[in-house]
């Protein structure tokens, strides 16, 4: 069978990282990616061997000024693949998509876009078969997929959940963004993310969110109203068999989401990305009707297994457990 062509559209933070993934597999060929200027992830590029095509016709004086060559522009990318990830900027994957439809190529879209961009919003171990020959797949936020991935393997006894969000302020590259001495709440409750994995599986949902000045991690703090009994343990062994979920124990030095990003270093994992949830185990509690885990979430790389899986199931070259385990075994991912 021949391998799925695939293109990115925007090498940054997660492009670059969902680019690297496409390289692993056997079933698909990553055929170029896109910049809007030569800055140091393009020359990276270059220097991995990926094509660099120009975002648009109007960055091209950039290009040329730096006198680095490109291999064309998107259009010229949209007539060589089969379908494109979309890691703009959010809100341009919804401007973008009409060049997509004219070039009749399939493409994945982000959490930054809204729900109707895509035919579903999608995690790969709660909905995959939703997406299969999909020509649309939109994966979820960071956060989203974060909820989804514990919620989903805890479904049946969820009545209600409510989650705090207490967010990053900026990925570790990013100097515009803020605060700096400040912790900035979402007025807004619900706030978004509730109704985003409502998109994804048919839970009662609720969200507040808060942005503190950390670069590292996301941490949810949830709390779900129980429709039948379960204990702590029965928890702890859901999440154990769970995949991309991962327990760490607060005793063994996971104190805060600093030791979780060193141990992604520890493992010599690209980017010291951290594919996989992490609850702490000890966080994990029933009390009466309620249970309560804390979990933290790798902004930066929790999704790039989501956009390998959705290729797969927008092409149907396997089924729900086959891509998991093969996209699992591909990053390194620890189960």
């Amino acid at each position: 069978m021949a391998r799925v062509k695939v293109g990115i559209n925007g090498y940054g933070t997660i492009g670059k990282r969902v680019a690297y993934a496409v390289t692993k597999q056997d079933d698909m060929k990553l055929i170029g990616v896109t910049k809007t200027k030569p800055d140091f992830e393009a020359y990276r590029a270059r220097e991995l061997g990926i094509p660099v095509y120009a975002a648009s016709e109007e960055f091209l004086p950039r290009f040329e000024k730096a006198g680095f060559e490109v291999a064309g522009t998107l259009e010229d990318l949209l007539n060589e693949v089969d379908v494109i990830v979309d890691a703009t900027p959010g809100g341009m994957g919804a401007k973008n998509k009409a060049l997509y439809e004219k070039a009749g190529v399939k493409a994945v879209f982000q959490g930054g876009e809204k729900a109707s961009v895509a035919d579903v919003s999608f995690v790969a171990q709660a909905n995959y078969e939703k997406a299969l020959g999909k020509d649309y797949v939109r994966v979820v936020s960071c956060n989203t997929t974060g909820l989804t991935r514990t919620l989903s393997a805890i479904q049946e006894y969820i009545d209600y959940v409510y989650a705090v969000m207490i967010r990053r302020a900026a990925d570790p590259n990013d100097t515009k963004r803020g605060p700096i001495n400040a912790i900035t709440p979402s007025v807004t409750v619900p706030s978004h993310h509730g109704p985003d994995v409502q998109t994804v599986i048919p839970i009662n949902i609720e969200t507040s969110a808060f942005v503190v000045p950390t670069t590292l991690m996301h941490v949810h703090s949830v709390m779900v109203e129980l429709k039948k009994p379960v204990e702590a343990k029965d928890v702890v062994n859901i999440f154990e068999n769970t995949t991309r979920v991962l327990l760490f124990e607060k005793e063994k030095g996971f104190e805060s989401t600093a030791q979780l990003i060193e141990f992604a270093r520890d493992l010599h994992r690209e980017w010291n990305n951290l594919y996989e949830i992490a609850v702490w185990k000890e966080s994990i509690s029933v009390r009466g009707n309620r249970l309560f885990y804390i979990q933290a979430v790798h902004q930066e790389s929790d999704v790039v297994p989501e956009n390998i899986d959705a290729i797969r199931a927008m092409f149907e070259l396997a089924d729900k457990w086959e891509s998991i385990k093969k996209t699992n075994r591909s990053l390194g991912i620890l189960k």
